[in-house]
């Protein structure tokens, strides 16, 4: 079962990193003034973080099963160590924005000419042109911290990136943990993610995406700098990751929160 949690944890893994770095190609997009075109390779990215999460889903389900048939077998510690995979995803992918920006600027740039994604992967993909990608790596660099200070930004935005980062990680596992928690209410506990995760879901679509969204279009319109946004990309994935710790905090208190929502509804 080791195997098994260590293969959660690299999905989990999988997930916060991709899901963090499409900001990398929003900027990029923006600096190119493509932002269509980086949109739309954000939603490939979003379907492969998609598909990861849907098999991430089945093998925790795995792991709880084992769990109810082994009663000293600590559920909720094998949880944070895929919490803590989550967390890991996410400081990955800080570590390779400016690389990671670099990056999309190019396979815009290839997508564009080649005007299709399985052209585009026909002419790119080589051995050559994956050996020369090196030559676009850039590592974060300490003087970006001091450019992070959340004046001009709503501090809102950071916090609730940070509360949805926190529910949306914890959603599937502390359904799970709540259906340990009830004999009479399992399988209702189990099916119950959808209660934390609509909630994040329902912030995200209202509060977040418009902000941002506002904030890009002022940057394109050139009523603000694009330093602005980089500032806004970089204090949303730092919000990103203490959400991810916040989620080691709320898993047990969420899982007891479903546990009530299903005896009483």
């Amino acid at each position: 079962m080791v195997e098994q949690v260590l293969l959660v944890s690299l999905f989990t893994f999988i997930i916060h990193l991709s899901e963090t770095l499409t900001y990398s190609l929003r900027l990029a997009g923006v600096r190119l003034g493509k932002l269509a075109v980086a949109m739309s390779l954000s939603g490939i990215i979003l379907l492969i973080s998609r598909t990861a999460n849907m098999v991430q889903a089945l093998l925790t389900g795995k792991i709880l099963d084992y769990a109810k048939h082994n009663q000293d077998y600590h559920l909720i510690d094998q949880f944070r160590i895929i919490i803590g995979a989550a967390a890991l995803g996410t400081f990955t992918a800080l570590l390779l924005f400016p690389s990671a920006v670099l990056l999309s600027s190019r396979v815009i740039s290839h997508l564009e000419v080649a005007g299709s994604i399985p052209q585009m992967i026909r002419s790119s993909v080589s051995f050559q042109k994956i050996n020369n990608a090196r030559y676009h790596l850039r590592f974060p660099k300490l003087s970006m911290l001091s450019r992070l200070r959340i004046g001009g930004i709503p501090k809102r935005l950071v916090v609730l990136n940070c509360l949805v980062t926190a529910i949306y990680t914890i959603g599937v596992l502390a359904a799970l943990l709540a259906s340990t928690l009830t004999t009479e209410y399992s399988t209702a506990a189990s099916q119950s993610s959808g209660l934390i995760n609509g909630m994040a879901t329902i912030l995200l679509t209202i509060l977040i995406d418009p902000q941002i969204g506002l904030i890009t279009d002022k940057v394109l319109r050139g009523e603000r700098k694009t330093a602005t946004l980089n500032k806004v990309f970089g204090l949303l994935m730092v919000s990103r990751l203490v959400g991810t710790v916040l989620a080691q905090v709320l898993l047990e208190p969420a899982a007891y929160w479903i546990k009530w929502m299903v005896s009483v509804l």
